[in-house]
């Protein structure tokens, strides 16, 4: 896939074409490196589990079969100049969209049986378990998010469609390929389902570095070395990523731009502003758990030889 990312950043130097008001190597550059990332991470949590090893063996090499068949069709696609995603202009252009959407769910289930080996298995820091599995749990969720677009938008299904040979759509509310954000390509002026797409997919790797942040700043402020305060910490950033992932759906899934949010948007952003505020004042304000005593073993008396002693004699 990191090969994949080179490639296609190559192509967007000396390829000019336009694939629906964006350069056409846009998309297979930004899926080659998301896939890079989300095998590394997967990666790494595999080697954290300890139950099910050939189990993980086998939906770890599930993932890299499907995502380089996704990719595959993605980049033959930009070659050919047509669009890989909701085209079903041609019965062939159908049938490699539909291919693409059965390794994403092949793909999906895979990381799922990752995500439950990742549960049964048990983590000495609490703070870590928590961390890998609310990651794997709301990435699970931000991946599903793209089953949507597959759907047809409310204008395909009222027959109003600008193209016939496009079902599905990024956008809601406004047709693709509008005025967009620079790099993420995300519209402007209506809803992205792009946006909780990406946020929850990408909590696999930014809750994990939360938790790595606080162990890292553990050795110069000391109330980091409490397991106990990074616990509920995790907890908290965890429970504000989901609601996060859910306010950008629901932004998305009302026609509302990413930077052209309503009053109502607002109102619920600075609702999970305030709660997650206080649950990481809440988190700072408890004291740590007092450190277990070292238990020390008795010396043995001089009237009696130790241990060791009596073997020797022995």
């Amino acid at each position: 896939m990191a090969l994949g990312a080179v490639l296609s950043a190559v192509g967007l130097a000396v390829d000019d074409r336009v694939l629906v008001d964006a350069p056409i190597w846009a998309k297979p550059f930004k899926f080659f490196l998301s896939f890079t990332v989300y095998g590394l991470t997967l990666a790494w949590m595999l080697t954290r589990s300890a139950r099910g090893r050939r189990t993980g063996w086998w939906a770890g090499n599930v993932v890299v079969a499907t995502g380089l068949v996704e990719m595959a069709i993605i980049t033959g696609q930009v070659v050919r100049g047509k669009r890989s995603h909701f085209n079903v202009g041609t019965p062939f252009d159908q049938a490699l969209f539909t291919a693409m959407g059965i390794t994403v769910i092949v793909l999906w289930t895979a990381t799922l049986v990752i995500g439950l080996l990742l549960l049964r298995t048990p983590f000495a820091d609490r703070a870590t378990a928590w961390a890998i599995r609310g990651g794997v749990v709301i990435a699970l969720a931000g991946a599903a998010i793209g089953f949507l677009m597959t759907l047809p938008s409310a204008e395909q299904r009222a027959g109003g469609m600008e193209d016939p040979d496009v079902i599905g759509a990024h956008s809601v509310g406004v047709p693709d390929g509008g005025p967009s954000m620079p790099l993420t390509g995300w519209s402007t002026t209506g809803g992205d389902l792009r946006i909780p797409h990406f946020v929850g997919m990408h909590a696999l790797q930014l809750i994990p570095l939360f938790l790595i942040a606080l162990v890292v700043l553990a050795p110069r402020i000391a109330r980091f070395r409490d397991a106990g305060l990074r616990l509920r910490l995790v907890r908290v950033v965890t429970a504000g990523y989901a609601g996060l992932v859910a306010l950008t759906t629901w932004q998305a899934l009302r026609g509302r731009p990413l930077v052209g949010p309503d009053a109502v948007t607002l109102v619920a952003a600075g609702v999970l502003l305030v709660a997650v505020a206080a649950g990481v004042g809440t988190a700072l304000r408890r004291p740590p758990a007092p450190a277990a005593p070292v238990q020390r073993r008795p010396e043995p008396r001089e009237s009696e030889p130790s241990s060791r002693s009596k073997e020797f004699t022995a």
